[in-house]
């Protein structure tokens, strides 16, 4: 036999009682030392093997051990651990099964690995800004989408007006700076939108269902939606920015900048933005820099920094 099928084998008559490594050595048709080199295998494949020593003593499995998760090694332990530091706190719905799937984890682990996880389990925290709760609406979201099931949903406008009804064939649901958003279908206008999920007020199943286009990204079309202008490069200005590489790395760290890098050498990036975002936004964002950075071109984007900061230097000397 391999020396998958032994391990297996040892794993099955285990589970049915505690055995000397003689005696597995005598069932198997084994050495000693060749059953103390598949042990070790399995407890390194994640296996919480018991080794009892003395009188009475031998290997065994932690009762129960059908349920237990099999074959996690050390680094897939402490990727799901810390995993599931990020989802708290993010709004995630199905925070009681993640702390049940985790506890199950810790649950069939042997002391050592037990001590692992919790050792790296307490060096990774996260902070997530404070946002409304949400897991409910989350929940039936999530289903609906991965069951592809049309819903008919009441949706607040930003702008405090009453909820208007829409019928929304969900696509899928992203997480971006704190606040949840659903893209999917809007029967009413026809085409793709993104949601805040915090604005449904009310949320039915139609019992209608949908076809979900293949390979759609829920992400990335958030993410186009947030880059207008980005689908015409013809309409887009050439920014380029020096500055010292730190300087620099901050800068094309922000998700605006980044995704509209065009080109980046250590002291100097080029980015490419569409007129609104150039002269509405880009200034305030870059001025906080103060003389860290500097605008090679367009010159319109330094005289509109100009005119910002001339603009607030008036305001707080008239204050």
């Amino acid at each position: 036999m391999s020396k998958a099928d032994y391990m297996l084998s040892i794993l099955w008559i285990l589970q049915q009682h505690k055995r000397t490594a003689a005696e597995l050595a005598e069932e198997l048709e084994l050495s000693v030392r060749s059953v103390y080199r598949y042990i070790d295998a399995l407890c390194a494949s994640g296996v919480p093997v018991i080794a009892d020593a003395g009188p009475g003593g031998g290997y065994s499995l932690p009762e129960h051990f059908s349920a237990a998760p099999l074959f996690f090694d050390a680094g897939e332990r402490r990727a799901l651990v810390q995993a599931s530091a990020f989802a708290r706190g993010s709004g995630y719905p199905y925070e009681q099964a993640l702390d049940g799937a985790i506890a199950k984890l810790k649950r069939y682990s042997n002391a050592e690995q037990l001590l692992h996880m919790e050792r790296h389990e307490s060096g990774l925290e996260t902070l997530h800004s404070p946002a409304a709760p949400l897991a409910q609406l989350l929940e039936e979201l999530e289903a609906c989408t991965a069951d592809s099931l049309t819903l008919e949903m009441e949706y607040r406008k930003g702008n405090g007006g009453l909820p208007s009804s829409r019928s929304i064939d969900p696509y899928g649901l992203v997480l971006w700076k704190g606040q949840w958003y659903l893209t999917g279908f809007c029967h009413q206008r026809q085409e793709i939108r993104s949601f805040r999920v915090d604005r449904i007020a009310d949320l039915r199943r139609t019992g209608a269902g949908f076809i979900r286009p293949a390979s759609f990204s829920a992400r990335e079309f958030l993410l186009q939606s947030l880059l207008p202008g980005q689908d015409n490069p013809a309409e887009l200005t050439a920014v380029v920015i020096s500055a010292a590489e730190a300087v620099l790395n901050d800068l094309c760290s922000h998700w605006l900048f980044g995704h509209t890098l065009e080109q980046r050498s250590e002291n100097t990036a080029r980015f490419l933005l569409d007129e609104a975002t150039l002269y509405s936004y880009a200034p305030y964002f870059l001025l906080p820099y103060g003389k860290a950075l500097t605008i090679r071109e367009p010159a319109a984007l330094k005289k509109k920094l100009a005119e910002v900061t001339a603009d607030l230097t008036a305001y707080y000397n008239e204050s």
